[in-house]
């Protein structure tokens, strides 16, 4: 069984012991525009269950949005002062942004950066390691490298991560290639960074191989289901009960159905349905059309909702 039990890198305690992390959505109004108050009550929501959040991801819609409502964003959520870590996306493809976005980052109270594999140009090795160099050297803040290859076109390179392993500002991976085997060997190849999962129906078996915590789409629709899910699946690998958990199933079955369309479709429905939005509006090019049936969705509310009540 993995050690899970790591020395913190950095003075940030609440960093260190964050062990899930909230992809959070981007609320939208009817008219496009960022809807700041139910923004506010998400983030708090959050706060509440001691989830870490993460801004400005993938789920949070941030290559739809303009550089200037990305900052409004940050200057919006840091304001509020939350007690929880706030991790920011650094996306796109175009480093000279990537770098400006780094430096007016420095003016607010964030605890760590998300780096993916850059999107659409699918770069191989060589450039892969120069890229995540350039962001790390520029990084005041740990950095947890991201590989996705579902959106980004291709994987992060095992070889570029080891070593990468060893630059001051690497801190952690967020592994989502959907595969126990892939997590497996981008574990070995870096194992003094801490791994996360980044499937929400993977955890149990990604943590048996491994990781320390969970990148979590889900965790916008059930914030403290999540946030036990995650402590319990922890709990299970670190004691002398080989057996699968009795909520394996049901949380693959409720990750699968938050990706029956493109995210954050599928969990911006759900919100609504469940009155915690006002509005499952979406940016371009995501339209709430793709999203043909509820049925898978609120199935998976019903059955998270009555394991949440059955503690």
């Amino acid at each position: 069984m993995p050690n899970h039990t790591t020395a913190p890198a950095y003075g940030n305690e609440r960093l260190q012991q964050t062990t899930l992390w909230t992809a959070l959505i981007t609320p939208f109004l009817p008219d496009e525009s960022i809807d700041f108050a139910t923004l506010s009550q998400l983030a708090k929501e959050q706060d509440a269950a001691g989830n870490g959040i993460l801004l400005l991801g993938s789920t949070g819609e941030a290559l739809a949005m303009t550089q200037d409502e990305q900052q409004a964003i940050i200057r919006h959520v840091c304001d509020m002062s939350l007690s929880v870590p706030l991790m920011v996306g650094v996306g796109g493809f175009q480093l000279h942004q990537q770098l400006q976005w780094l430096d007016f980052l420095k003016n607010y109270p964030i605890d760590a950066l998300l780096l993916p594999v850059p999107l659409y140009a699918k770069p191989g090795a060589t450039s892969q390691q120069k890229w995540f160099s350039r962001l790390l050297d520029a990084s005041k803040w740990p950095c947890m490298i991201y590989n996705v290859p579902s959106r980004t076109g291709v994987a992060l390179d095992e070889q570029v991560l080891g070593l990468l392993a060893d630059h001051p500002n690497a801190w952690a991976v967020k592994e989502a290639s959907g595969s126990a085997e892939n997590f497996s060997r981008y574990y070995h190849s870096a194992p003094s960074l801490k791994f996360f999962c980044g499937d929400d129906g993977l955890l149990v078996d990604f943590i048996a191989k491994g990781a320390c915590g969970l990148v979590s789409v889900a965790a916008n629709a059930w914030p403290e289901a999540t946030a036990r899910y995650v402590r319990q699946s922890l709990d299970l690998a670190g004691s002398s009960n080989q057996s699968e958990p009795s909520f394996k199933t049901l949380w693959q079955q409720a990750g699968n159905s938050l990706f029956c369309a493109a995210n954050p479709i599928p969990v911006k429905a759900l919100m609504k349905h469940q009155g915690r939005i006002a509005s499952a509006e979406l940016r371009p090019p995501l339209y709430s059309e793709e999203l043909s049936e509820l049925a898978p969705l609120l199935e998976a509310d019903t059955a998270v909702n009555q394991w949440t009540a059955s503690r």
